[in-house]
């Protein structure tokens, strides 16, 4: 039995699991909502929608679809006992949590691209004069994904590092509120925290270092990377991009800091899993 052999059984169990499509189906009720706004101005902005999306997504949507995927995906078997079973077959612990990796983010990915085939589909039936930039939306889509896939890395460590569904949630929970919400949206964020103190300490600073705290969480590198995606034209990011750039602030490096958050939190997870007595 390997890791694959694990994901494959775990899918088969989760895959219809009514909370993991609940949020991937908001997604796309809030695609087909921007689709709709799009239809009554003179000129529809395909990027604008994806702009919202991202908004939207990058907040609420996608760490959700994660954190419900995910944040049971070894803790809940650790507490019914049943991991035992598991790791009495021919399969290591890092088989487990690769293999639940794998699983968990094959039913995020299909249930994302399903909620992008919908709203696709509904571009060009609610929004016929839009013109659809393709390259764009599967870069989009592929963006996308990568941020789930962070954010299914960091449930799926959390789990494999406890023991029951309630501090799995509360790992969870608390990462999404620290991690998204506090950091990248309320007004005592990193950014807004590090401008005050370099400010009363008369420290010179650029907007770029600002930029990177902002980046230093998934969502705020998913957002950031949205210079991959967009044309250097689009307005909300003008703001954002230019060629002078430090590197770490360019939409490349946003791919290497989203890099980071699904290696280092598995190696983590993985790690404390392999040294609990489970017994």
């Amino acid at each position: 039995m390997s890791a694959l052999s694990v994901a494959k059984r775990d899918f088969l169990d989760v895959r219809r699991a009514k909370l993991v499509w609940i949020p991937a189906l908001l997604y796309a009720l809030f695609m087909l909502v921007f689709y709709w706004g799009q239809s009554s101005r003179p000129e529809p902005d395909f990027y604008m929608v994806l702009w919202s999306l991202a908004g939207i997504g990058g907040a609420l949507v996608i760490p959700l679809v994660a954190i419900v995927a995910a944040y049971l995906s070894i803790a809940g078997e650790r507490e019914s006992g049943s991991i035992r079973y598991q790791l009495s077959l021919p399969v290591s612990r890092s088989d487990v949590v690769v293999g639940k990796l794998l699983a968990r983010t094959g039913v995020v990915a299909a249930s994302l691209l399903i909620a992008f085939a919908v709203g696709i589909v509904a571009a060009q039936v609610l929004v016929p004069d839009m013109t659809l930039e393709y390259d764009g939306y599967a870069a989009f889509v592929a963006l996308t994904l990568l941020y789930a896939l962070a954010y299914v890395a960091v449930a799926v460590a959390i789990s494999a590092a406890t023991a029951s569904r309630s501090r799995a949630m509360s790992g969870a929970i608390g990462f999404f509120f620290v991690f998204n919400l506090a950091w990248n949206f309320l007004p005592v964020s990193p950014v807004r925290m590090a401008e005050f103190v370099f400010e009363e300490l008369g420290v010179d600073y650029s907007d770029a270092l600002l930029d990177l705290i902002f980046s230093l969480s998934p969502t705020g590198a998913y957002l950031n990377g949205m210079k991959l995606v967009f044309p250097d034209d689009f307005t909300a990011l003008q703001a954002t991009t230019a060629s002078s750039d430090p590197f770490y602030i360019q939409g490349w490096f946003m791919l290497v800091i989203l890099a980071g958050w699904i290696v280092v939190p598995l190696l983590l997870g993985a790690w404390q899993f392999r040294r609990t007595d489970l017994g």
